[in-house]
């Protein structure tokens, strides 16, 4: 064999590795996923509590330089590539099967990259496992007993909030944080947590989205169209996120618990205001409870509706729904969108054994 055809060789086996690499990560990120999720326990164990925090501290750290959201940044422009990429394949300039290989290539690199990075937290056990809780019966007499409990709160932590106040509101959730850490069973401080506007605020005001956490950079990110009053659980629930609590039940009870248990007034009246949109959606005669409610947040519920009514577009709210749906399927949360309002069960829980302990 002659020298010049063994490098032809060399050369050729380095190409099928240089191309095939992120197809064979994201088969072994594939086979993994589908271990993690019947082995829940080592999830928690060596990626929530192991691996995850060093990733998080490091990313947050990184992406807290910068005051723009770069989740944003790399959409936009991955997009625009892509967008190029076509373009130059349709008018021939590149060869459509190396843009084809380079867009799968790119699509085996984020999916590894997801799970790697924050990911693999959707396939720990569940809040009430982690944290050793005992199960109530759920019952119409425990229910009404939570729900009267929440709409005297509510009545009684009733306070205007401005968004001038946005910065001291994120450090008092922060303080809760580190209050509640324990309790909680996260790992506090975890890298830094630098609210961030959405680059599309009012694309996404129209799907339904208040804020969102990229899990690329570690970043929270909150939607400029948010009302005050929902801007404190709103924040506290995506920093759950950011803690590695995946599941969006868990993330509003989070926020319900660090809102609630607070000092502040602020917060109090937003985590029991959030939590009371749940537990009327579960109520079955809901004008016995409309009664009890105080006048003035009656008049903050009506707002929201018309307000958020005004902004959405149905179409796109449908789109972002039916998406949404499909991921959290995707990813072991089998209720898909019906599990932000299993935070119901969960509140139940947490004043059950708020109540035993």
């Amino acid at each position: 064999m002659s020298e010049t055809t063994k490098k032809k060789g060399i050369f050729r086996y380095h190409g099928i590795i240089l191309n095939s690499w992120p197809f064979m990560l994201a088969i072994m990120v594939l086979l993994s996923v589908r271990l993690a999720i019947r082995n829940p326990g080592l999830v928690e164990l060596y990626f929530s509590k192991g691996i995850y925090p060093f990733i998080a501290k490091g990313f947050s750290s990184a992406s807290n330089l910068v005051t723009f959201s770069l989740w944003d940044f790399f959409w936009i422009l991955t997009i625009l590539l892509l967008l190029c990429g076509l373009i130059l394949a349709a008018f021939k300039k590149i060869k459509s099967g190396w843009y084809v290989l380079r867009v799968a290539q790119l699509l085996a690199i984020l999916y590894s990259f997801f799970y790697l990075s924050w990911g693999f937290n959707y396939f720990r056990p569940g809040i009430e496992t982690r944290l050793g809780w005992e199960r109530p019966k759920l019952n119409e007499q425990t229910f009404r007993l939570i729900m009267n409990s929440i709409i005297n709160n509510t009545n009684n932590s009733y306070i205007p909030i401005s968004p001038s106040e946005y910065s001291i509101i994120d450090n008092l959730i922060e303080e809760s944080y580190y209050k509640n850490s324990t309790k909680l069973g996260i790992n506090y401080p975890g890298g830094t947590r630098r609210p961030k506007k959405m680059v599309f605020s009012s694309y996404f005001a129209k799907s339904g989205i208040s804020g969102y956490f990229g899990p690329f950079f570690n970043e929270v990110h909150w939607n400029s169209y948010l009302l005050p009053m929902e801007y404190p659980f709103l924040l506290a629930h995506e920093k759950a996120h950011q803690f590695g609590i995946s599941n969006e039940a868990e993330a509003n009870l989070a926020a319900f618990i660090i809102c609630t248990t607070s000092d502040d007034q602020r917060l109090q009246y937003s985590g029991y205001f959030s939590m009371l949109h749940y537990f009327l959606k579960d109520a079955e005669r809901m004008n016995d409870y409309i009664k009890k409610i105080d006048k003035r947040v009656i008049e903050d519920i009506q707002f929201r509706h018309q307000y958020y009514y005004s902004l959405q577009n149905k179409t796109l709210k449908k789109v972002q729904t039916a998406a949404n749906d499909v991921y959290l399927k995707s990813n072991n949360i089998k209720m898909g969108v019906k599990n932000y309002n299993q935070v119901v069960s969960l509140v139940i829980s947490w004043y059950h054994n708020s109540d035993t302990n």
